[in-house]
């Protein structure tokens, strides 16, 4: 069967490619690119293919059985069109299995929440596609928090406007295994799956960081007016915009999911526990 992985030269399609290279033929295993170049130290097959390109697509995916969606990153009113056209092109190409990441999240309100309904448009495309399709919902990565650490050192702790809500974290390393596990098992059909780990608080992320590094940082909670202005100070409107809209969606549960992650690999997802004690 030969499978196809889009923005291959991503963090998330590489990961899912090298999952892939482990266990499938590389002969069989196909990444899509905008920029091929920048994908061609992946050992297999690169092929060019722009979201919102349908005959580029079409193209691209020929001679593909299953493929990966990787949801794109341009505005929420772009990505909606964006995918239709890569669907439309699968479709053309005569792909049999379709395999999207979308987001858990709020479906209300701006900021992030114009994300999560972005991706929820694309969700119900692929379900009326006609395709054999699978769905990932992935939970909040971890890892900024992680590459965040001296910052909160620094700062002596953690400052959001997440409060006691819970958070469905995951990792980049735990979503390439399970969409890889997605894309090799057509046993997935009609299934959307929240992946991620155990929801956990900021109070235990803090926690977990000071079990590791030997530290006393502490959580504090910050106003979500503040901490919205304090991010847009730091990343930018839109992404400022996106952060603090995800903290305040923490706050209010829409985070606090329970994890499907063993329902679509056939193993637990990496617990936290597990996971710090390796950074």
């Amino acid at each position: 069967m030969k499978l196809a992985v889009t923005a291959a030269s991503g963090q998330l399609g590489r990961a899912v490619i090298d999952h892939l290279k482990t266990s499938h033929p590389v002969e069989n295993i196909v990444g899509i690119a905008r920029t091929p170049e920048k994908a061609a130290n992946l050992g297999v097959e690169i092929r060019q293919g722009t979201y919102g390109d349908r005959a580029g697509f079409e193209k691209a995916l020929a001679g593909v059985e299953a493929m990966l969606l990787i949801s794109g990153n341009d505005a929420p009113e772009k990505r909606i069109e964006q995918h239709r056209a890569v669907i439309d092109g699968a479709r053309a190409a005569g792909v049999q299995r379709f395999i999207y990441t979308s987001v858990q999240g709020p479906e209300q309100g701006g900021g992030f929440a114009d994300i999560v309904r972005s991706n929820r448009q694309t969700e119900a495309d692929v379900r009326q596609s006609g395709l054999n399709w699978a769905i990932g919902r992935n939970g909040i990565y971890i890892e900024p928090d992680i590459e965040y650490i001296d910052s909160y050192k620094r700062l002596g702790g953690i400052r959001n406007c997440a409060g006691d809500g819970l958070c469905a974290y995951t990792t980049r390393a735990e979503l390439a295994y399970a969409y890889a596990c997605l894309l090799k098992d057509d046993s997935h059909g009609g299934k959307t799956y929240n992946l991620s780990g155990t929801p956990i608080s900021q109070t235990d992320l803090v926690g977990f960081m000071n079990q590791v590094l030997g530290t006393r940082m502490t959580y504090e909670f910050v106003d979500a007016d503040s901490f919205k202005e304090d991010r847009i100070a730091e990343i930018g409107e839109f992404y400022g915009t996106v952060v603090a809209g995800i903290y305040a969606a923490i706050a209010t549960g829409a985070f606090d999911n329970e994890s499907q992650f063993m329902a679509a690999t056939g193993r637990e997802h990496v617990s936290w526990p597990d996971f710090f004690s390796k950074i």
